[in-house]
């Protein structure tokens, strides 16, 4: 008996060595799935965050100073792209705390700070969605309408329109401070993206939302419009019978249209496949979720990178705010060398 006993022991003891040694092994696994994911936001999303910081913050200054100082007459259009240069530096301010967190690998701020600067690239990213879907109808009605005949060519409804835009960009994020999870000692106090927070059913319903009412819908308003615009310039050259020129306008269609796609595409479709991933009924495996991850996690960046090329609208699309840019830069040369000289 006794000898049997010791038997049961030894077995007992053995097989919860194996089952220890497996749980290690299943818990180093999914270590291993999700290792990569970590290593893109510590090295790969600080970079390329501080990269748009940088571009970013120089570009869209520049313009914003522009506007202010050498703008004398304002019309729709400028206001637009004003508003869109607003909504990049007020993201661009949130991209040295991502950095710091990412780069250090913990969040060290208050749940509060977390919130408001996930809320802030949130509403940059929809509000500059629909800056650019309200320019592309005025570069329609100005070529259609060249001498700003049109009440939506009139300063006014630009104001109107833009305040409608911040507001309704506002009311429509307003859910997603519900879905982010606040920090705590279970995720090490890391600030959680939007996809990676929440309940995962309601949160995949709201983000299904986002993406239709805040991106599917201005897209498909701005071809609408921007095809509008080149059969309007074809037909016009054939009314006149001359050598009217569309390598511009449409080198400027595919140029939006083409960015505006590429950017804002791969983000929002991987966004909702890492939210779906997360659904417990589904049953995803955890190595396959760590993929969809590191998907997601590598377009993030090309969303926002927007931020730091709409400075190209500026000068591609402003009414001449190239060379009223260049012309007070000039001027203000001018004045610095005479001084030089009379010193």
């Amino acid at each position: 008996m006794p000898g049997e006993a010791q038997s049961e022991t030894l077995k007992a003891a053995l097989l919860m060595l194996l089952a220890g040694e497996a749980g290690a092994a299943a818990v180093n696994e999914t270590s291993d799935c999700f290792l990569t994911n970590r290593v893109l936001e510590k090295y790969y999303l600080s970079t390329m965050y501080s990269l748009e910081f940088i571009v970013g913050a120089i570009g869209n200054t520049i313009v914003v100073f522009g506007y202010i100082f050498c703008l004398k007459k304002w019309k729709s259009g400028n206001i637009y792209l004003f508003n869109l240069s607003i909504s990049d530096l007020l993201f661009l301010c949130t991209l040295p705390i991502l950095v710091n967190s990412y780069s250090q690998d913990q969040w060290t701020n208050e749940g509060s700070l977390c919130h408001s600067n996930r809320f802030l690239l949130h509403a940059n990213l929809y509000s500059s969605i629909l800056f650019l879907t309200a320019i592309s109808v005025d570069r329609y009605m100005l070529i259609k309408h060249p001498f700003r005949d049109h009440t939506l060519q009139k300063r006014k409804t630009a104001v109107l329109v833009s305040i409608a835009i911040w507001i309704g960009v506002i009311l429509e994020l307003l859910p997603l401070l519900h879905f982010l999870e606040p920090l705590e000692p279970s995720n090490n106090y890391k600030c959680l993206d939007y996809a990676s927070s929440g309940e995962p059913v309601t949160n995949l319903i709201y983000s299904t939302f986002l993406t239709v009412f805040g991106f599917l819908i201005p897209l498909l308003t701005m071809c609408c419009f921007y095809v509008k615009m080149v059969r309007f310039l074809k037909s016009r050259r054939e009314q006149l019978s001359s050598a009217l020129t569309l390598e511009r306008p449409l080198s400027l269609v595919i140029l939006t249209m083409g960015i505006f796609s590429l950017l804002f595409t791969p983000y929002h479709v991987m966004r909702n496949v890492r939210i779906a991933s997360r659904i417990p009924a589904l049953r995803v495996p955890e190595c396959t979720q760590g993929t969809i991850t590191t998907v997601y996690i590598i377009t993030r960046p090309f969303a926002f990178l927007n931020s730091a090329i709409n400075p190209v609208f500026y000068f591609l699309m402003g009414d001449h705010f190239r060379e009223m840019l260049m012309a007070k830069t000039r001027q203000l040369w001018g004045r610095l060398t005479r001084r030089e000289v009379k010193e």
